[in-house]
């Protein structure tokens, strides 16, 4: 081949000179050899540089690792570990850090661990790991910017950096721990699947630097995938979470079964969560608003008079901390500056139908404090209810155990009524300095609201807290031992509001003011340490892992 592929160039370099000679004397032959290459196809460099050894030396290596055409429709690329192939050597981790040039502390491919078996024989195995890629992928959905594309061609799904505002809502919507905070960069970032290599023809750096070819790209039908995934229970690996929520594309092989009770090295590990506290106040401020509003609306129904009279410091009380709430909500964004943007996925994220329903909210909130009218009392109580609604919806969505639907709403309206109801009893205490008669009956009303409400919640999360799982290593028992100083701590919270409740409809004078305020600060802070463990004790799920030690 190389004696015929010389003998072609002979001919057409004598061809050229030829035409040279019989033309234009002042052109050269290396003027014709250089515009002849400006004419070449794509495909004709590429075999040039072939015959010529120019691919990389690598390529004899990793060519059967990747597919040899582009997906067709209904196809896209994925991954494929072999894990009887797999040494655990890291040698994909290194590579996607140094191609990449991420963090120091920044990963985007794991080496984990799945042990299980008998004591007669004993299983484990590891288990490399990396965006999947989904069909259907929860960080594209949740995303409020829309910093998340699918792409039409490969299936590959990207991170679009300019767009980020650094929310990390994908970070809680993905269930295998793929996106990635940098702090640095205040944005999220995620594996590619090095798609700019893809398209040259070359591997993914894990794919090229695995030395046992364990990493491998694959093309897979859409539809192939949506099939499996639909079974019930159907897990990449055990201790994965379930295929059905978004649909991964990841193939795990082995030739040796796997056994039924393998689970991740790190499945009895216990470890907070990272605590939010941004989103903390946020949400505890908003929903305090959405209930002092709410509290303006059902008290008017039992007491007119006195809310009628109340009803302008209770909504200015409301707006203040409906706007203090969003203002801590900036801090938890590495690029808040975008902010402005977060609407743009209203038709799919429940982030952006928050933000969107929280503005309408602040807006309804200034025109009732400006305009006394029964039917905008009742429309902006509602927006705070359904602000609430949002919020909870975010969590919930996430689909994670300690989130499910019948927690969080539990929680974020129980918050929403008992904030509402101690916060106009502390208002209606102050008013009834002077005027203790005129709001007597309402802040009566709302003190026994508080206490009936505040009851009914410590009951609830008594129950739930009984029932929790017991861990039983070394690092669970100091988290549960922590909780336990923690709910110790809410209980006597829970005891001194009840008290000083008591103690503000029992009083006169200036000790009914010192009362409710107390009950208020009181419930306002054990409000501060459930949210606080919302967020802490919310077990992520992510792939298997190392345990940690």
């Amino acid at each position: 081949m190389s004696i015929l592929s010389e003998q072609s160039d002979f001919i057409t370099a004598r061809r050229l000179l030829d035409a040279a000679t019989d033309g234009d004397t002042s052109r050269t032959l290396i003027d014709d050899l250089l515009a002849e290459q400006q004419q070449l196809t794509a495909v004709e460099n590429f075999a040039r540089r072939h015959e010529n050894s120019e691919l990389p030396a690598q390529a004899r290596y990793y060519r059967d690792l990747i597919p040899l055409e582009k997906p067709r429709i209904g196809e896209q690329y994925a991954f494929a570990v072999d894990l009887d192939a797999c040494t655990g050597c890291k040698a994909c981790v290194s590579a996607c850090h140094s191609l990449n040039g991420l963090d120091e502390d920044e990963v985007w491919r794991n080496v984990g661990l799945l042990h299980g078996g008998t004591e007669a024989e004993p299983y484990q195995q590891i288990v490399t790991t990396a965006c999947h890629h989904c069909v259907d992928p929860a960080c594209l959905s949740g995303c409020p910017v829309l910093a998340y594309e699918k792409d039409a061609e490969t299936g590959i799904v990207r991170h679009l950096d300019d767009q980020c505002i650094g929310c990390q809502y994908c970070v809680l919507k993905c269930p295998y721990d793929v996106p990635k905070y940098s702090a640095r960069r205040g944005i999220v970032r995620k594996c590619d699947m090095c798609h700019e290599r893809l398209v040259a023809g070359e591997a993914p750096a894990c794919v090229q630097a695995c030395p046992s070819g364990a990493i491998s790209i694959r093309l897979v039908t859409k539809g192939d995938i949506e099939r499996i995934c639909a079974a019930p229970g159907e897990q990449m690996l055990p201790g994965a979470f379930e295929s059905s929520y978004t649909k991964p594309t990841t193939a795990y092989t082995s030739r040796q079964p796997i056994p039924a009770n393998a689970r991740g090295a790190d499945s009895n590990y216990a470890r907070l969560e990272p605590a939010h506290w941004p989103l903390v106040w946020m949400l505890v401020l908003t929903q305090w608003a959405a209930g002092l509003f709410l509290s303006i609306w059902l008290g008017a129904m039992f007491e007119p008079q006195v809310f009628a009279a109340s009803r302008i410091p209770i909504a200015a009380t409301g707006f203040v901390a409906l706007l203090s709430g969003l203002g801590a909500s900036f801090f938890h964004l590495g690029r808040p500056l975008g902010a402005w943007r977060a609407f743009l996925g209203f038709r799919r994220s429940w982030m952006s139908r928050e933000i969107v329903c929280l503005c309408l909210f602040a807006l309804a909130t200034s025109a009732s404090i400006a305009c006394r009218s029964a039917s905008l009392t009742a429309a902006t109580a509602f927006l705070g209810l359904l602000s609430v609604f949002c919020s909870a919806m975010i969590y919930i969505d996430t689909r994670r155990p300690a989130w499910r639907s019948s927690l969080t709403f539990t929680r974020f309206f129980g918050t929403t009524l008992l904030l509402g109801s101690v916060g106009a009893a502390c208002i209606l205490s102050n008013l009834a300095l002077n005027r203790m008669s005129q709001f007597k009956s309402g802040l009566d009303l709302a003190t026994w609201s508080a206490i009936i409400i505040r009851s009914v919640l410590f009951g609830w999360e008594t129950r739930n807290n009984l029932r929790s799982p017991q861990p039983t290593n070394v690092i669970g028992k100091m988290t549960l031992i922590n909780s336990i100083n923690a709910f110790n701590l809410f209980n006597l919270l829970f005891a001194l509001s009840t008290i000083s409740g008591l103690l503000a409809i029992s009083s006169v004078g200036p000790s009914v003011t010192l009362s409710a305020l107390f009950s208020f600060v009181f419930t306002f802070t054990s409000q501060i340490i459930e949210r606080y463990f919302f967020f802490t004790t919310s077990t992520a799920p992510r792939m298997p892992d190392t345990a940690a030690q």
